[in-house]
């Protein structure tokens, strides 16, 4: 058998894996090796309630393969290497799987999304809007640009993903995806890419506040997943349409808002011009002029010390990290007039950690008797979309995908989204003889009973030799189109 490193010693994935919390449950280990052993079984079950999805038994075939590949131990999990390294393995096979498949990845993700509920569904759920880059060298890939990428923290090429994440207090994982497509590739200069990246032809420009909602409201017409929250960071804070639309549903929220944001204590108060008796009737309102609101910061500095409450938000890899708040009912802002009343929910920093920002503001629509605690509680199930994209990425090669075209992205991440809810139901199937185990623990275990090809000397020579030849072939490629430039 080749020699290969795991997943987790590799210099892409070892800063993620620092990011993961450690386990707050106490390390007892009452798994005995068959329980490990009919670990392939339960993948194969859980794959076989999409089996109906996928029109003909080629494609139930390589979505199988293709999540086992997923949680293989491998250096890299783009199609190749799974491929190579799958016992029955066709690299053909799988990428006609992902880039061209006929199969409905709306139709999975429903079925996802029922199950997600019968696993983590809570009627308090929380969702989470937020997105996530996928840096890229060149310049061919459906959606990519030059824009900010939080993965590098700064302007870079790379793709920019919507997801929606579910977490409860059984757990988290991710229900829906969308590729954000900037403005530019709806250009003219644009549609040869379009075309190449068989792009939908009446497919229109959408805000990444726009795909959060579309994602939302999706979930909430369906009426299948339970939840009661939607949160979000800044982004999504400043849209005032998003924020009034979540409350069209009846649906709580709390996001993140600028510290400039403009509020008032109390409803201040507007008028409208005296009509004359000749010409319209004036109906503009505007507001008295000593009525002018303040900002969110201002606000927080003048509450009473009193007002603040410390609480735990989460365990870090270096302990819990603490943090202050408060709450204070406002009215906000819409269009310079008075709106809605909403809860202005204020945190602090505790301590000297300089990557911790001293001050954060937030809106909340909850009603007026809603406590403090169940502000923090709910905001701190935001961090969880942050450990799914990790586990994602760093376990389930999610940003390791080598395709170009838009089938094959929202393809590629449908699977993802599927691997890793596995994960996560197996994780709490397991739970009660092992309760500090964790998703990528769970992998660990899983990876080593999944069928893996062995190879012989033959075999292995022939593996060198493909690669080789696919190399080679690659750098023709690259250098013939580099040559037609000049």
């Amino acid at each position: 058998m080749l020699p290969h490193r795991p997943v987790r010693e590799t210099t892409a994935a070892a800063p993620r894996a620092q990011l993961t919390a450690p386990s707050t449950q106490p390390p007892r280990m009452n798994l005995i090796p068959r329980d490990v052993e009919g670990l392939a079984a339960e993948l194969e079950s859980y794959h076989a309630r999409f089996n109906h999805l996928f029109r003909r038994k080629e494609q139930r075939q390589w979505a199988l393969r293709y999540m086992e590949g997923q949680m293989m131990e491998l250096d890299r999990k783009s199609i190749e290497p799974m491929a190579l390294y799958l016992d029955g393995g066709n690299v053909q096979a799988m990428q006609q799987f992902i880039s061209e498949g006929a199969w409905d990845d709306s139709a999975v993700l429903e079925k996802h999304q029922e199950i997600v509920v019968e696993t983590l569904g809570e009627d308090a759920g929380v969702l989470i809007v937020d997105s996530t880059e996928f840096p890229k060298q060149g310049s061919h890939s459906a959606g990519v640009a030059r824009q900010h990428c939080g993965v590098i923290g700064c302007v870079a090429n790379c793709q920019s993903g919507m997801f929606l994440g579910y977490a409860s207090s059984k757990g988290y994982t991710l229900l829906d995806r969308r590729l954000f497509l900037p403005e530019k590739w709806f250009e003219e200069e644009y549609r040869k890419r379009r075309e190449a990246c068989r792009i939908p032809e009446d497919l229109v420009f959408k805000t990444k506040t726009q795909l959060a909602w579309e994602m939302v409201e999706g979930l909430d017409q369906r009426g299948v997943v339970r939840f009661s929250w939607v949160v979000g960071d800044e982004l999504f804070g400043r849209s005032v349409r998003l924020l009034d639309q979540i409350d069209g549903l009846g649906r709580c929220y709390i996001m993140e808002v600028p510290l400039d944001t403009r509020l008032w204590l109390q409803r201040p108060k507007t008028y409208t011009h005296e009509w004359k008796g000749f010409g319209r009737r004036p109906s503009k309102e505007r507001l008295v002029p000593e009525e002018s609101p303040k900002r969110a910061d201002k606000l927080a500095r003048e509450l009473d010390e009193g007002a603040w409450k410390r609480s735990t938000v989460q365990e870090g890899c270096k302990g819990p990290i603490v943090a202050e708040f408060a709450s204070v009912r406002v009215v906000a802002s819409r269009e310079r007039l008075p709106g809605p009343d909403v809860w202005l929910i204020l945190r602090r920093r505790v301590g000297d950690d300089p990557d911790e920002t001293p001050l954060r503001t937030f809106l909340s629509n909850a009603p007026t008797e809603t406590p403090l605690s169940t502000f923090v509680r709910v905001w701190s199930l935001r961090w969880t979309i942050e450990m799914a994209f990790e586990e994602c990425k760093g376990e389930l090669g999610m940003d390791q995908y080598e395709v170009r075209s838009w089938r094959a992205w929202h393809h590629h991440m449908t699977m993802t989204l599927l691997s890793h809810h596995f994960l996560v139901g197996l994780r709490l199937k397991l739970g009660n003889r092992a309760p500090a185990l964790t998703v990528p623990q769970t992998l660990e275990l899983l990876s080593v009973v999944l069928p893996r090809r062995e190879f012989n000397a033959k075999e292995a020579l022939e593996l060198i030799r493909y690669r080789q030849e696919h190399n080679y072939a690659a750098y023709r490629s690259h250098r013939k189109r580099r040559r037609g430039k000049r």
